[in-house]
């Protein structure tokens, strides 16, 4: 059975570095620090190590205005914590051999045969423009997995390039992923494709190649795929008010989240896929273990093991031609392949961050995170609703993790 989830078997359980329970409380010390000091509202930390639960712990409300407790089936605002699902759902189909990593994004998306490049030009004597160029390449599938595509979000970037992004209300009216995509295609991507991790819309415009390709919606394909062959029933871009009730809400301090929930309910018809689902602590771990067992779980294959291999490896390092700049993510250590950041190099910080090689993580800017760790073969997560706060008290937690390990 625990092969099956992802884990070792045998004596390689056994030969696996153990948690101290002990040392794990720090964890439980840290979380109730934050919600008696009314830090957060609440929180989920969940650790389990080849198919064995080590620790899950509930922490506060869910909502802080009723009082109703952290339970775990609080449904949280993936946010980013969706392009990582939405990567393996594109990955499935050029597993499938029905689209390719290479191909441009015109040949689903017309709109993109056209697309153009934003360069700022900076003159000493006159304000700074944006030359409009060429790219040297299409972008590609690929691009739009790696995030190299060009394409941004409107806060990050240069002046120029964010303010045609906002400019371009991108999210006026009522729109789907086909109207975004081609919205998109329209405004100049921030950098030539190939050249530079650049976070931004890749993976909701990745979403509408999906549709294109699989002829279904964006949740209608990654429901029949995924979803419900793994047991992930609570996983879902629009929740009734039954399930509505059981969301994990932030402070009402905390105004970023705030106004992102106040826009995504004004656009129940977008499927983003890159920051529009909704999931529970227990359905996410599903999909995690997955990933552990490198595309396998419960003896079903999800993906072929050369497809997991070239999902999960480097991407952007060495001999890529990627640059990186000041709005490069993945952070001290991390390389990127096709939706996960992995751990490649302790870092450059005296200590390193905790972790090992090979880790798999990514995060959402709603306060929610996850590490898949094969050395140890150990799946975590943070999940609490918090943009203010994620910052501080994520690589806080994940380091007493780490240091609940007895090596």
């Amino acid at each position: 059975m625990l092969a099956a989830a992802g884990g070792a078997a045998g004596e390689e359980v056994s030969a696996l570095p153990k948690f101290s329970q002990e040392k794990l409380e720090r964890v439980t010390g840290l979380f109730n620090d934050e919600v008696t000091e009314g830090k957060i509202p609440g929180a989920i930390v969940f650790i389990e190590q080849a198919g064995k639960e080590i620790y899950f712990r509930c922490f506060g409300t869910r909502d802080a205005a009723t009082g109703a407790p952290m339970t775990p089936d609080t449904i949280f605002a993936l946010t980013s914590l969706t392009k990582p699902i939405t990567n393996f759902a594109a990955m499935m189909l050029i597993d499938r051999g029905q689209m390719n990593l290479d191909d441009p994004i015109a040949k689903y998306i017309p709109a993109f045969t056209d697309v153009k490049v934003g360069e700022e030009v900076k003159v000493s004597d006159k304000p700074d423009h944006l030359d409009i160029v060429p790219p040297v390449r299409p972008p590609t599938i690929r691009d739009l997995m790696r995030q190299t595509s060009g394409i941004t979000y409107d806060y990050i970037g240069g002046d120029l390039i964010r303010k045609v992004y906002k400019d371009a209300n991108l999210f006026e009216g009522k729109f789907d992923n086909a109207v975004l995509a081609n919205r998109i295609a329209r405004l100049p991507l921030s950098r030539q494709p190939g050249s530079t991790w650049r976070y931004g819309h890749s993976t909701d415009v990745l979403g509408r190649v999906i549709e294109v390709v699989s002829g279904q919606s964006l949740y209608e394909f990654e429901k029949q795929n995924l979803f419900d062959p793994l047991g992930m029933h609570d996983t879902k871009f629009i929740l009734t008010e039954a399930e509505r009730a059981r969301k994990a809400r932030p402070l009402p301090t905390d105004n970023v989240l705030i106004v992102w929930e106040a826009e995504r309910r004004a656009h129940p018809e977008w499927q983003s896929g890159g920051g529009g689902l909704f999931s529970t602590v227990t359905d996410y771990a599903q999909f995690l273990r997955m990933i552990l067992g490198r595309g396998v779980l419960a003896g079903r294959r999800y993906l072929s093991e050369n497809a997991f291999a070239e999902m999960t490896r480097d991407q952007i390092g060495p001999g890529s031609g990627v640059g990186r700049d000041f709005f490069y993510f993945p952070g001290d250590g991390f390389d990127y392949g096709l939706g996960f950041g992995i751990r490649v190099a302790p870092g450059n910080a005296v200590p390193p961050p905790p972790g090992s090689i090979g880790e798999l993580k990514w995060d959402g800017g709603s306060g929610v995170y996850f590490g898949v760790d094969p050395k140890l073969q150990t799946i975590y997560m943070l999940f609490m609703q918090s943009w203010s706060q994620r910052g501080r008290i994520q690589p806080a937690a994940k380091k007493l993790i780490y240091d609940a390990v007895d090596e």
